[in-house]
């Protein structure tokens, strides 16, 4: 069979016109809209860095050591928000990926350069899709379409068993925001081998078997928490799948507020998957009184649209903070490899 043409065969289109850009580099149409006003002001911002910087040391090399000596207050502040300054940094420390990097000098070379993938036209067809709207992607072959085409393409032959899927262009791409494409690429193999908390590759494996586990036991936690609406749901025939694969799929990355994902993802990396359930129980314990009213046809809109003030992570995180879910999962994990086989569930984080 043919290969086809390369990513690098591609010559860059001509760079868009200058539109307004927020501060994280979305190109926005209302220059008034929320996103644009988002963020601490500056001082209060600037005392929060400087106890980032004390708490990671030059190149994070404090880190180990505070987060063994004060974890609750790394928690504290990990929830409250990272400095987006250097939310990079953190997110590799607190990921592991820091790690693999050090331990595997080179591979991440050797794949991009030396390796072919049979993904790369699946790849090349999906790149335009990831972050339309942000201006390191927007250019048509240019230079963050090709960083993302490096990064996916290096996974797709670092692990052949899984390859490529397109959900996972959504979490390359917001690594590459914040970090070089090595970086991201080792982030990328620390989540879904699993360097810190539970593997996630079963996400996009074929049948998308961790997939499945996530929404029978969001649907276990919704009957928990929420009992009128998940009663609700049964009735209007709603399930998970039809609105909340994507929250696991690309952890909260491909269609909700920047902001907010980044807050999540703050986390995510952090205490692990939980944080994706205690997000979506809160999200749909906010709009509990509006969803419990509607239809088949208009829940689904409103699953899949949720309000802006629904989205503001300052009233959404707070809420989905105190959500316990542990039991829950556990339970919910027991009940799920009863009912599909134990060799069809996914060790839960």
């Amino acid at each position: 069979m043919e290969r086809g043409r390369g990513f690098d065969d591609y010559e860059p289109e001509p760079v868009p016109p200058e539109r307004y850009v927020d501060r994280y580099g979305f190109i926005k149409q209302n220059v008034n809209s929320s996103s644009a006003k988002d963020g601490l002001p500056r001082s209060r911002e600037a005392r929060r860095v400087r106890k980032w910087r004390k708490m990671i040391g030059v190149g994070g090399s404090d880190w180990k050591h505070y987060v063994r000596r004060k974890p609750h207050v790394v928690k504290r502040r990990i929830r409250k928000g990272i400095p987006d300054c250097l939310r990079g940094l953190v997110w590799q420390l607190i990921s592991g990926s820091r790690d693999l990097l050090l331990m595997n000098p080179g591979v991440y070379e050797q794949l991009v350069i030396y390796e072919t993938s049979a993904s790369e036209l699946d790849i090349i067809r999906d790149i335009s899709r990831t972050f339309p709207t942000h201006v390191f992607f927007q250019q048509r072959h240019g230079p963050g379409q090709r960083s993302l085409y490096n990064v996916l393409k290096a996974y797709s032959v670092f692990d052949r068993a899984v390859g490529y899927v397109q959900g996972m262009g959504f979490l390359a791409g917001l690594l590459l925001l914040y970090m070089s494409e090595e970086d991201a690429f080792w982030l990328l193999v620390a989540l879904l081998k699993g360097a810190v908390h539970s593997p996630m590759e079963g996400l996009y494996q074929v049948g998308l078997p961790l997939v499945q586990q996530y929404l029978f036991q969001l649907e276990y936690l919704v009957r928990e928490h929420l009992p009128k609406l998940g009663e609700h749901f049964s009735r209007e025939m709603i399930n998970p799948s039809m609105y909340a694969s994507q929250w696991f799929i690309t952890v909260f990355s491909y269609s909700f507020p920047f902001p907010l994902a980044l807050r999540i993802w703050d986390v995510f990396l952090f205490e692990g998957i939980k944080i994706v359930f205690k997000v979506g129980v809160a999200l749909l314990k906010y709009c509990h009184d509006d969803l419990i009213q509607l239809s088949f046809e208009k829940l689904i809109y409103a699953l899949r649209n949720f309000p802006e003030d629904a989205m503001n992570p300052d009233l959404l995180l707070p809420m989905a903070y105190s959500i316990k879910v542990s039991r829950s999962l556990s339970e919910s994990k027991i009940k799920y490899e009863k009912k599909h086989g134990k060799a069809k569930a996914i060790t839960e984080a």
